[in-house]
């Protein structure tokens, strides 16, 4: 699927419960095709499991590693896909930035529900713990990049959308909708409010030779430039 939508696959970790796929993917490609290439992989997982049951002997084994992995990537924590997932949900209506935070704090509170909700604390439990709250933590501390990685997607491509939104702040900025930020007592467009955000805090970039970049790896390029 993300083959699909030209969406190239960055890196895949493997861990222990399963795997990871980081995909080259712009922060503002349109929902209903993030929701699509994230629930191929449990799609694919299962159609695994249907092939591999021919093959395998011991279905019970099988058939319980299977269900293990698949409800574990399934889990609301960010960024296994069930966490993907919740998040993709909060944004059609609430910012991207409260969505993101709202989603790694749920991570963590399920994280603990899941280390409280285990009767037997064994080396696995704990490790699997600690890997979870890792990997939240990781993406805890991304939150201000992305979003600015998310923002100047938006000031260096050209996106159409039907919806529009008022807003008070850059830090409200919802996807899927063209914002229109308040400004004393007249309203800005998005476009023309971020290039002069940006223009303010990175005086040595020049921002209007960055229109001309189209891809997210050039949009990646110029957040590691000018310093996240």
């Amino acid at each position: 699927m993300a083959i699909f939508f030209k969406v190239e696959t960055d890196k895949i970790y493997i861990y222990p419960l399963g795997g990871i796929s980081k995909f080259n993917m712009p922060l503002n490609i349109k929902v209903y095709k993030e929701f699509l290439i994230l629930i191929m992989g449990p799609v694919f997982q299962n159609i695994g499991f249907v092939l591999l049951k021919y093959l395998i002997n011991d279905y019970n084994l099988l058939l319980k590693y299977h269900l293990g992995i698949l409800i574990f990537n399934l889990l609301p924590i960010y960024p296994l896909d069930g966490g993907k997932l919740i998040n993709l949900l909060f944004t059609k209506v609430i910012p991207y930035r409260y969505s993101y935070r709202l989603t790694i704090i749920i991570s963590y509170i399920m994280t603990i529900i899941i280390l409280l909700s285990n009767n037997k604390i064994s080396i696995n439990m704990i490790l699997t713990y600690i890997f979870l709250i890792y990997i939240i933590r990781k993406e805890d501390n991304k939150t201000n990049y992305i979003y600015n990685k998310f923002l100047l997607e938006r000031l260096l491509n050209n996106y159409s959308f039907k919806k529009s939104k008022k807003i008070k702040n850059d830090k409200s900025f919802y996807r899927e909708k063209h914002n229109i930020i308040k400004v004393g007592n007249m309203y800005i467009n998005e476009k023309d409010y971020l290039f002069e955000k940006y223009k303010k805090r990175w005086k040595n970039i020049d921002i209007k030779k960055s229109f001309c970049y189209n891809s997210i790896t050039d949009v990646q390029k110029s957040m590691n430039v000018m310093g996240h």
